[in-house]
């Protein structure tokens, strides 16, 4: 038995967790689960869910073992995705939050939402952007993470403010991304659904007199008519048809 454990730490991370079904694949029976929990091989984090004894799994190690076992196309998003790419210097208050967003249709298992991770899990399943567009791996501590690039990320971030974020913190994020791609941005925008991202987005950029604003590609991005508030007795920003906080309106 123990050469089958062995085998098993050989092809995967030692810090993730096991499926009961990805375990039965690669040849050890629930009866040798048991059997390997017993024997101290193997704790059982939740039903039909193991991980080895001696490590035990952040969040993210948990979504890229289910990734690479399952299949399931969960991606790291938002300002967790920009602290995945480096940009370590926005941390919020209090335990941090892991965005991520999952396939419609297809959401995180209950036993990953009712855990106690290291991360408060915060779980999107937004319809506004397009596919795949964005979307990245990074290797992590020996793991393979699917994550949104830094330009999906700022729009993301954009998408759950005001509940998740002030615009003001979105602001700051997105005057130190100096060296997005404009190419990918005209893109994201060009394919974005929301217009409020859409908007808030070329506002922010223009405020920030980022160098990559004067490359995009604008001629593909809708941004519908109306007025969006997004503040009570807020500034409103003729241009752009939006009502915005004093502070970010005011912000030099």
């Amino acid at each position: 038995m123990a050469s089958k454990i062995k085998s098993i730490i050989q092809q995967t991370d030692y810090r993730g967790v096991l499926t009961t079904s990805w375990l039965e694949r690669q040849g050890i029976s629930r009866t040798e689960q048991g059997q390997y929990v017993r024997s101290g091989w193997l704790d059982r984090l939740a039903s039909g869910v193991y991980h080895f004894t001696y490590a035990k799994p952040s969040l993210f190690d948990a979504l890229s073992s289910m990734d690479s076992q399952a299949g399931l196309n969960y991606r790291i998003a938002a300002s967790s995705a920009l602290e995945v790419h480096g940009y370590t210097h926005y941390v919020p208050l209090g335990q941090p939050q892991a965005h991520i967003i999952t396939p419609v249709g297809a959401k995180l298992p209950g036993w990953m939402r009712e855990y106690d991770w290291d991360m408060a899990l915060r779980e999107h399943s937004p319809k506004v952007f397009d596919g795949s567009l964005g979307v990245t791996s990074v290797e992590r501590n020996g793991m393979t993470l699917r994550v949104s690039s830094p330009e999906l990320a700022i729009m993301e971030c954009l998408l759950f403010a005001p509940e998740h974020y002030r615009l003001m913190d979105v602001f700051y994020l997105l005057e130190s991304l100096t060296t997005l791609r404009s190419s990918l941005v005209s893109q994201l925008l060009a394919h974005c659904s929301s217009v409020k991202v859409k908007r808030l987005f070329v506002y922010m950029a223009e405020k920030a007199n980022h160098a990559w604003l004067r490359r995009l590609d604008l001629s593909h991005v809708t941004l519908g008519s109306g007025v969006r508030s997004f503040e009570k007795g807020g500034v409103s920003i003729a241009k752009y048809k939006i009502v915005i906080p004093k502070e970010l309106a005011e912000y030099e």
